[in-house]
């Protein structure tokens, strides 16, 4: 058996690889999802039916749209200062990983931007507490999860300034008050399907108000009255994305996954904590439960591990360069089986060289 531990593309649960896969073959009277017009009512049907499980899932309320979108959220980091950066605002930025620091540059080149906190000299191996947002601020701008360094945010800071959040690595994977956020943007391949979509959830009166005119394809107000269908959308990834919705409302919504997400993320750094081979590499406070990021205090055994994982069917928990060692991703669909048994190799191999 693989268990696939990978940071993304995401893990996706079987029977959603099975449906999907039918569907490659028949989707609709003999018709692959594949080849099917964009413009048909089946395929609007899958688009609202989307739609609609993003907004129930995330109890997003009344004010808000979804966009099912292309691009990544690295097209976001531009998309965001675009429509709510106005001429001679300042946007307010938290520093707390790679990407947070890659959605700052991108705001740097439409307009300017204030880092209220960094945690980029300790190599990021916390999230920042009690810097101040100015109140002018045109957003307030973080990254909630850190795939590289295995950092969460688990608390918003409190201030009146909009809340834009890149939440592309745990999205559903725990309660938000959506209602807190102006905009929240994710690409899809973590938790909610496939690589190639991205979705946004954008409150509607944050639009409209820095008189800029933007091409059409980067304008959230075209994309929101063009319902994500204002070009071709990536047809076969939202599709995928609707039946892993399906999948998760299934096993109960978020309420549901959230606890499973914490046990899983608990058995795992509790062993890292116990092993004497292995310690964890961020503040114990802001540990990420999709990401656990872990070293050796013998930094020659790992490889040695890297290659007894392999050998065992462990898959994807090399660490990212930046930091070294072993990443654990463990997204939804990541049976607590799966970590059991990374816990297990982990103790099998501290009595080989204890």
């Amino acid at each position: 058996m693989k268990h696939n531990f990978g940071a993304g593309p995401c893990i996706l649960p079987q029977e959603v690889f099975k449906q999907a896969a039918k569907a490659v073959l028949d989707f609709k009277d003999g018709l692959s999802i594949l080849e099917i017009s964009h413009r048909s009512k089946e395929f609007e049907n899958v688009v609202a039916e989307t739609t609609q499980l993003i907004k129930e899932l995330l109890n997003v309320p009344e004010g808000y749209s979804v966009l099912l979108m292309q691009g990544g959220a690295s097209l976001q980091f531009a998309m965001a200062p675009l429509n709510l950066l106005g001429e001679g605002q300042t946007a307010a930025y938290l520093d707390s990983g790679v990407w947070a620091n890659k959605a700052m540059k991108e705001a740097k080149i439409v307009g300017n931007v204030h880092v209220v906190a960094s945690s980029k000299d300790k190599n990021y191996s916390f999230i920042p507490k009690g810097y101040q947002i100015p109140e002018d601020s045109a957003y307030f701008h973080c990254t909630s999860n850190n795939t590289i360094y295995g950092t969460e945010m688990f608390e918003l800071p409190n201030t009146n300034v909009p809340i834009v959040c890149d939440m592309s690595s745990d999205i559903l994977s725990r309660v938000i008050d959506v209602s807190k956020y102006s905009l929240i943007y994710a690409g899809a391949q973590k938790n909610i399907g496939p690589a190639g979509l991205t979705i946004a959830i954008v409150k509607n009166d944050i639009l409209g108000k820095t008189n800029k005119k933007l091409p059409s394809m980067l304008d959230y107000q075209v994309l929101i009255e063009g319902a994500s269908m204002y070009n071709t959308p990536p047809v076969f990834a939202i599709y995928t994305a609707m039946l892993n919705l399906q999948w998760l409302k299934s096993k109960g919504g978020i309420v549901e996954l959230e606890k499973e997400n914490i046990l899983k993320a608990k058995a795992l750094y509790a062993e890292i904590d116990r092993n004497t081979l292995f310690k964890g590499t961020c503040e114990v406070e802001d540990r990420s439960r999709m990401n656990v990021c872990f070293v050796m205090n013998d930094s020659s055994l790992e490889k040695e591990f890297l290659k007894y994982a392999d050998d065992n069917g462990f898959e994807g928990i090399k660490g990212h360069r930046s930091v070294g060692g072993f990443r654990a991703s463990m997204y939804n669909a990541l049976p607590i089986t799966s970590v059991h048994a990374l816990v297990e190799l982990m103790q099998n191999f501290e009595e080989k060289y204890k």
